[in-house]
């Protein structure tokens, strides 16, 4: 069914067959290169969790020769849409690069949009110098406006249904 849908070019088809052969998972035979194809089209059709899942597999490299231009530029494109997770990944290449003051100012700004993850490397910044209290403060009060934000009875339900 999905290849179907890839056939008719839908691009979360294409990115959702690219996640299966990127892990060789539902039966699919891992394939990084099909993989690879799939997401940059899903990309060029303007899919941002494509752009998110290409900077992964550049950015890690395992399966791929490592191309840390290359996963900017897609971490980028999908941070500019909204992906969360992009946002943090760049925090993470500014980090690796030693470029702490870029880190800390992607993951401000992912820690605003109810990301854990980004808030806990804030307030570890925070602890080994690199960020300052009023930073720390203001990256906990972002993030605890958008849980709050998003919070719903159905998504209680939803976390409370596992």
């Amino acid at each position: 069914m999905i290849q179907k849908r890839v056939d008719a070019g839908d691009p979360a088809a294409m990115w959702h067959l690219g996640k299966q052969y990127a892990d060789g998972s539902y039966g699919a035979t891992k394939d990084v290169t099909r993989a690879i194809d799939l997401y940059e089209r899903a990309a060029e059709h303007g899919l941002k969790d494509a752009h998110c899942s290409l900077g992964c597999l550049y950015h890690v490299g395992t399966d791929v020769e490592k191309d840390t231009a290359r996963a900017i530029r897609h971490y980028e494109a999908a941070a500019v849409k909204g992906v969360v997770t992009a946002r943090h990944n760049l925090g993470y290449v500014e980090y690796e690069a030693g470029n702490y003051d870029l880190a800390l100012q992607h993951w401000m700004i992912a820690a605003k949009m109810g990301y854990q993850v980004p808030l806990n490397n804030v307030k570890t910044f925070f602890m080994d110098g690199h960020a300052t209290k009023a930073d720390y403060a203001e990256a906990l009060r972002g993030h605890q406006s958008a849980v709050e934000e998003m919070r719903s009875p159905n998504r209680e339900e939803a976390l409370a249904l596992g």
